[in-house]
């Protein structure tokens, strides 16, 4: 436990001196302590007794508790890697216990967890706690459900392929590609045994990300297409149906840019409008569909292919629904904050991180693309800037090395 805090200690101690732009020799002598003690506390070797930490927040100018580490109560925070591990094995070791949930709690705790993550600040901490339980327990009930018993089958099934869908999203978001490829094939599976075109065509979308998030434009593109041809038989009538299609085609959209081929990209995003306006503001098996995601795509498309400067003028135009997730409201942030950096405006990246932080103060933690976009800021960002963004690592508890 120590070692634990020393590290912490150390790390935030270097992110207030470099964000205050002072030396370790000025700092070593403001605080009384040598210049190698202060090298050795800041790699995490010592650490130091109270008298000198005290010191240290004082010359650095921030609270103890923020050198500390300290963060809000409110039950054990699960890290995410320890989840990612603990998900992965109720995802591939069968528990030998047997589950209390039927198909109709299953559902409805699916459903929560879902909410969580759409509407919780501190969902990452929340679902690292909940979901290697709530993985083991539709398993469970996946191998134990009587498969003469057809309508229960489909019910568990499409229970299962609702709950991977969030563990991809999840997963993703924290790093681990390699479990989200794993949720986004357990989805799959069981939205095909589940019978439903929705589903599967969601489940195809999770994939499609996936492979995004591996470099894999091309695959990406060839799913996402694939399956929004599947999908159209059932748009005439079905504007869940419609909302999926256009969710896939902007993930085409992506792919292509990815690709180099901006123009089609555009192309793809410019044909989805009137679908958009026939669905309205959707969020079919979590895929977030309508005028609104439309209009973020048109932005991330524009960044994407570094003509940040019309990215950032659409951003300007978009009035996100009050009904938005904080999902998709802080994706909005970061990608503003990535095109901000792409044109070294880092007061205005600095602004998007920071709104950010108030919609979802884990999601600078624990994702990937904001810790990329903060540690941008911190060591480019001059005079205020830099200070304010180092400050604001120290606060998240981000590491920037």
């Amino acid at each position: 436990m120590d070692d634990e805090l020393a590290r912490t200690f150390g790390q935030r101690v270097r992110f207030a001196r470099q964000g205050n732009r002072q030396t370790q020799s000025v700092v070593a002598g403001l605080s009384g302590i040598t210049t190698d003690y202060l090298y050795q506390i800041e790699r995490g070797k010592k650490l130091p007794a109270l008298p000198v930490a005290v010191e240290l927040a004082r010359v650095l100018r921030v609270p103890l508790s923020t050198l500390l580490g300290e963060t809000p109560t409110g039950g054990p925070a699960v890290p995410p890697l320890e989840a990612g591990a603990a998900i992965h094995q109720a995802m591939t070791w069968a528990s030998p216990a047997q589950t209390s949930l039927d198909v109709t709690n299953l559902h409805r705790q699916v459903e929560s967890a879902w909410g969580t993550w759409q509407s919780s600040e501190r969902r990452y901490s929340q679902l690292g706690r909940e979901l290697p339980t709530l993985v083991t327990a539709t398993e469970q009930l996946r191998r134990t459900t009587d498969e003469t018993d057809a309508v229960l089958t489909r019910q568990v099934q499409r229970c299962a392929a609702d709950l991977y869908g969030l563990v991809r999203t999840v997963a993703k978001r924290v790093g681990r590609v390699d479990l989200a490829l794993l949720a986004a094939d357990r989805g799959i599976a069981a939205a095909e045994v589940a019978g439903d075109p929705v589903r599967r065509a969601a489940a195809h979308w999770n994939l499609a990300h996936v492979l995004l998030a591996q470099d894999q434009p091309e695959g990406a593109e060839a799913v996402a297409l694939h399956a929004a041809e599947n999908i159209a038989p059932h748009t005439a009538d079905d504007l869940d149906a419609l909302a999926v299609r256009g969710s896939l085609q902007l993930i085409a959209a992506m792919a292509s840019v990815r690709l180099g081929k901006p123009w089609r990209a555009r192309d793809r995003v410019r044909a989805v409008v009137p679908l958009a306006e026939r669905t309205g503001e959707r969020n079919v098996c979590w895929t977030a569909f309508g005028p609104t995601n439309v209009a973020i795509f048109a932005v991330s498309v524009e960044v994407e292919a570094g003509d940040t400067g019309e990215g950032l003028r659409l951003a300007e135009r978009i009035v996100p629904e009050p009904s938005m997730s904080i999902e998709r409201r802080v994706a909005f942030h970061l990608e503003q904050a990535k095109g901000y950096n792409q044109r070294q405006n880092y007061a205005g990246a600095l602004v998007m991180l920071q709104a950010a932080s108030v919609e979802a103060p884990e999601d600078l933690t624990y994702r990937p693309a904001a810790r990329r976009a903060l540690h941008t800021v911190v060591q480019r960002g001059r005079g205020a800037v830099g200070r304010q963004a180092a400050q604001l690592a120290s606060r998240m508890g981000t590491t920037i090395s």
